[in-house]
């Protein structure tokens, strides 16, 4: 739990839970579980569900529409951090290019003109030689928007196995003198999953006052940039 009041519910969401439920309806969402708790609850927005991070849901029918007009009015405020592949070709810049759904790939995505305006804002955090740790704003909410746009700057997130290798963070991989201990056969991966986190949202509650929540990184994205820094910061 990050934050709870009489209107909203704001969560930290792990990575590989879904938002809400999907079509088929065979996995547990973090809406059903909100569910068996408070009844009835209302989504306000979504993530991936590869994406960790802060995510709220709406207690009343009337918090519902206000919160959900301000995403879709672009009033929101929100922050992710990500670990790319690669290097960015500017410490920071802005990545305005249309999003639509890959029709030859249904559930992909790609940069194409008929799609919907998408508007990115990212900025380099931490070079760590063969990766970058990046903060994104971003300005609407295409799905995998962040995905996509950083696959278009020529450095795909960590573990994407859509838009880029989908390949593990090993230790062994960067530092020097690595050895497995003596009982291990097989060296765990730091990270092995999507390396995107939605870290900070800012919103404004029925009265017009801002609310500002922040979601901590999970231990597994926290850990590896420290790994990262301890070996690879220039």
């Amino acid at each position: 739990m990050v934050f709870e009041d009489e209107n909203i519910v704001a969560l930290n969401k792990p990575p590989g839970m879904l938002s809400i439920p999907d079509r088929e309806g065979k996995e547990s969402s973090l809406k059903d579980y909100l569910k068996e708790a408070y009844g009835d609850i209302f989504t306000v927005h979504r993530l991936d569900k590869e994406t960790s991070g802060l995510i709220i849901f709406a207690k009343t029918p009337a918090a519902h529409k206000h919160f959900s007009r301000q995403f879709e009015e672009r009033k929101t405020v929100k922050i992710y951090l990500g670990l790319l592949i690669g290097s960015l070709p500017n410490d920071e810049g802005r990545i305005d290019a249309p999003i639509a759904e890959n029709m030859a790939k249904r559930g992909t995505m790609l940069i194409h003109k008929r799609g919907k305006p998408a508007l990115t804002d990212y900025h380099l955090l931490k070079e760590l030689k063969m990766y970058s740790w990046v903060q994104f704003r971003i300005h609407t909410g295409r799905t995998h928007q962040i995905r996509v746009h950083a696959k278009e700057l020529g450095a795909p997130l960590v573990g994407d196995p859509i838009y880029g290798d989908g390949k593990p963070v090993l230790l062994s991989s960067f530092k020097s003198k690595f050895k497995l201990s003596k009982d291990v056969l097989e060296e765990k991966p730091l990270l092995n999953r999507l390396a995107l986190h939605a870290f900070q949202l800012k919103i404004t509650d029925e009265d017009g006052n801002w609310i500002e929540l922040e979601a901590p990184l999970h231990k597994d994205l926290k850990v590896t940039v420290l790994q990262l820094e301890k070996y690879l910061k220039k």
